[in-house]
């Protein structure tokens, strides 16, 4: 089952606040529908963000009553425009973005039908291509993972985070096919829980041997030795290689500094930022009761304040290497990385 899909003129997702309780799929029919999913996490993930901003803008050309390219292309723009306000910081949505305007330019001459169809066409390539990034991400990752390994990974950076695959979870995936056993130490990730609800159930799902862990245990596992490596995700990367990921990730990349654990990072190119510093990424805040409740449950005292940045920046000195659909890339990242 794929995390997102086009089907019949809609665009279905696997709902993702549900899991594990319930596998429930979402159909969005418009723009819209699909802008609240990615607001709210139905769907989320770097590189399945920037799928839905594809299929977003897909379902906004399907849905355009313009009869002109120029008047679809204003419906466009403000489709654009509403899909890159869910999530300011994924790079990946911004990519799938710019992915769509150009595909839209270049089919102007031809008229809105022809514009239309080309987009759904765009969309579903776009689809296409995060499998194929994700299994060579799997790849080149699984040679850095020895048989017997203890891999610690934050957050979800799995199938669910993809089209399916995954990209730091598809290093595990594409290590245990090749028959390393592995043992994954899987962080909870607070405050929504996506190691404890989805990386869980999907290392669960595939019988993939791994130990759910509190974020504030990561130092005890590695100083036992139980975690030879590190792999995360990346929800944007500076082109000297800083990274964004969900919040926890600088903790875990200075502990495993200090016990000399590997640090590896797995993101297709199409998260790497050519145009900004880190000093300048913009870190999404998000609703400070995601930190004081859990499923509507009261945690803290009423009337607590509670700090919620979604992600944190990891500085490229802590990152051992980057494994992109391209190969596996070491410091100094803005020379080694193939941007272009």
């Amino acid at each position: 089952m794929r995390t997102i899909e086009w089907k019949d003129g809609r665009v279905e997702i696997i709902d993702q606040t549900r899991l594990p309780a319930e596998l429930r799929i979402v159909s969005c029919g418009d723009h819209e529908r699909l802008a609240r999913a990615i607001e709210t996490m139905e769907i989320r993930g770097a590189p399945a963000l920037g799928v839905a901003a594809a299929m977003g803008i897909a379902l906004a050309g399907r849905n355009s009553r313009a009869e002109t390219a120029d008047g679809l292309v204003d419906d466009l723009e403000r489709a654009a425009e509403r899909i890159g306000r869910t999530r300011p910081t994924a790079r990946n949505l911004f990519w799938g973005l710019e992915m769509m305007r150009a595909a839209w330019e270049r089919g102007r001459g031809g008229g809105a039908a022809a514009m239309r169809e080309a987009l759904v066409r765009e969309a579903n390539r776009i689809a296409e291509d995060d499998v194929m990034r994700c299994r060579a991400i799997g790849g080149y990752g699984a040679e850095l993972i020895d048989d017997g390994d203890g891999v610690m990974t934050h957050c979800n950076a799995g199938a669910l985070a993809c089209v399916e695959h995954g990209t730091a979870l598809g290093v595990v995936r594409s290590a245990v096919q090749a028959g390393k056993r592995i043992m994954v130490y899987a962080c909870e990730t607070r405050p929504l829980l996506q190691g404890a609800r989805l990386t869980a159930f999907e290392l669960k799902s595939e019988g993939i041997p791994f130990r759910l862990i509190t974020d504030g245990m990561s130092a005890s596992v590695m100083q036992r030795g139980l975690v030879r490596k590190v792999v995360v995700g990346a929800d944007r990367i500076t082109r000297r290689g800083d990274v964004v990921n969900k919040v926890g990730t600088c903790g875990h990349a200075i502990i495993a500094r200090r016990y000399g654990i590997p640090f590896y990072v797995a993101a297709p190119l199409s998260t790497i930022d050519l145009d900004v510093e880190a000093p300048e990424i913009r870190i999404e805040e998000r609703d400070p009761e995601e930190v004081t409740h859990i499923g509507g449950a009261r945690l803290a005292p009423e009337g607590t304040r509670a700090l919620n940045p979604a992600f944190d920046l990891t500085p490229s000195e802590l990152v051992s290497a980057i494994i992109t659909e391209k190969g596996v890339f070491r410091p100094p990242y803005d020379l080694s990385v193939p941007f272009r």
